[in-house]
């Protein structure tokens, strides 16, 4: 499974241009700065606009994907950008990253596939320290209405690689919920996100014991 994935990746990234464009994501630089920055792990980055955002603000970025592609473009982006983020290629599961090592964790449109999406989450809970802070935009399951009438605005076809509040919770239960909404929002994010798509958007702190 991820060596498909990370094929299919890998041909996006390949491209010359970014296919999600060189800005963050206007949802989760809102959310950034509301924080002190510290060290941040973003996860399923591809080519690095939110890793690199994040760097520009200040904080330690650790990054990783499964495209050797996508880091590529990310390293570049962040050259051109005159910050640095340390970014690692491979599986979750297999990557050195140590309990309690990050002070937050971007997911943003990190659609992991549904048998392993949760012992992923898991992981990342892990990762971050006590007091920590989770921020996730990403596409709900509602968004297949969206794509059927434009599949401009991009996303999986595939409902199971979409998100729910209910798995959410289920995955983050410990967490304090600092927002948890789903709403239609309208995306102009380079060549693959663009249009009006539904999305989840969470920010949940973990607990401090």
């Amino acid at each position: 499974m991820i060596d498909n994935w990370a094929r299919m990746w890998d041909d996006r990234y390949s491209e010359e241009t970014y296919a999600y464009g060189k800005q963050p994501n206007t949802f989760f630089e809102e959310q950034l700065s509301k924080l002190p920055p510290g060290q941040i792990l973003m996860a399923a980055e591809g080519e690095g606009r939110n890793a690199v955002f994040a760097a520009k603000m200040g904080w330690s970025v650790s990054a990783f994907d499964i495209s050797e592609e996508g880091r590529k473009k990310a390293q570049r982006l962040a050259i051109e950008t005159g910050v640095w983020i340390d970014y690692q290629v491979g599986d979750l599961r297999e990557l050195a990253y140590t309990p309690n090592q990050f002070d937050a964790i971007g997911l943003v449109y990190a659609h992991f596939p549904a048998p392993i999406r949760s012992d992923f989450h898991q992981l990342l809970h892990a990762f971050l320290r006590p007091g920590g802070i989770v921020i996730v935009e990403a596409f709900a399951k509602k968004h297949i209405e969206y794509k059927r009438l434009n599949k401009e605005v991009g996303g999986p076809a595939d409902e199971d690689l979409l998100l729910s509040t209910a798995e959410i919770t289920a995955d983050f239960s410990s967490y304090k919920i600092e927002l948890l909404e789903e709403r239609a929002v309208e995306l102009a994010e380079g060549k693959y996100h663009n249009g009006k798509g539904w999305v989840i958007r969470f920010v949940g702190q973990k607990p401090e014991y």
